[in-house]
């Protein structure tokens, strides 16, 4: 496995218990589903993330809709869970990656490189008739002790990015509709890279030379580490900073407030095509 991209099924399987696991399944539409879903069944010895809870902070109705939570709280909820800086971590969601690749985001943010997606997710999972539990497993806490913060950018900084890359659907992105946020648009020069396009119909992901040649396509002779990604509110953007990671394209920057937190401002500027 490349234990800090994606794991299969079946090289999860032959690691239970040894390796820590995180279901990470999220509704924006419905926050709590994620939550009752974990409780009804789950893959044995994870524990639950929760989008709103544990994986964002407080919001202020100027800081988007999934703001990062302080780095020491952040680590503060790692080591309540028990995780140690050796522990390989595992993230999964209910299908494509989506969520989950918030906490690979966020664990790599505080310098947690042994983190990997389930590809996949919970369908695949369940579709081949692996082992799922109702049970809560117990973990000893610790102290986690985090790395300085690297790979998010500020509002401020947006701007001077060479190349800012937008997550969310062609129509969004053109300013066509807006189903979450207030208002539609993007931020000026974005290009656009739909995350639901970095997998296949299946939910797992595209092999890495598909994943290149499509990246490629749009960053041209950019450099990788240069690319800001952004979405509606900094969940789905991790998605491509994921599947930018599996091409063998790393180093890209998050702007974690995204839409919802750049269009709170009006004297930002807007773009619609």
């Amino acid at each position: 496995m490349n234990g800090s991209t994606l794991v299969s099924t079946q090289e999860l399987a032959s690691r239970l218990g040894a390796w820590r696991v995180f279901d990470c399944r999220h509704d924006l539409m419905k926050p709590d589903l994620g939550a009752q879903q974990y409780r009804a069944a789950h893959i044995p010895g994870a524990l639950f993330a929760h989008m709103e809870h544990d994986l964002s902070g407080p919001k202020t109705g100027k800081n988007g809709r999934h703001p990062l939570p302080d780095p020491d709280v952040f680590a503060s909820w790692l080591s309540r869970q028990g995780i140690r800086r050796e522990d390989q971590v595992i993230c999964y969601d209910a299908v494509n990656g989506s969520a989950a690749a918030r906490l690979w985001w966020m664990l790599r943010w505080v310098g947690h490189e042994s983190v990997a997606v389930l590809d996949g997710g919970f369908a695949k999972w369940t579709k081949e008739g692996r082992p799922v539990d109702a049970s809560v497993s117990q973990f000893k806490p610790g102290l986690y002790s985090a790395s300085k913060p690297s790979g998010a950018v500020s509002a401020d900084t947006v701007l001077k990015s060479p190349l800012l890359l937008d997550a969310r659907a062609p129509a969004r992105w053109r300013g066509e509709q807006e189903p979450i946020d207030p208002i539609a648009g993007r931020i000026p020069g974005a290009r656009n890279r739909f995350s639901a396009e970095n997998v296949n119909a299946d939910g797992t992901f595209k092999d890495a030379a598909s994943l290149k040649k499509d990246f490629l396509s749009i960053l041209g002779n950019q450099d990788p580490a240069d690319v800001v990604h952004y979405c509606g509110s900094g969940v789905a953007a991790c998605h491509n900073l994921l599947a930018m990671e599996i091409a063998g394209l790393p180093g890209g920057k998050l702007y974690p407030g995204s839409w919802s937190e750049w269009i709170a401002d009006p004297s930002r500027p807007q773009e619609k095509s």
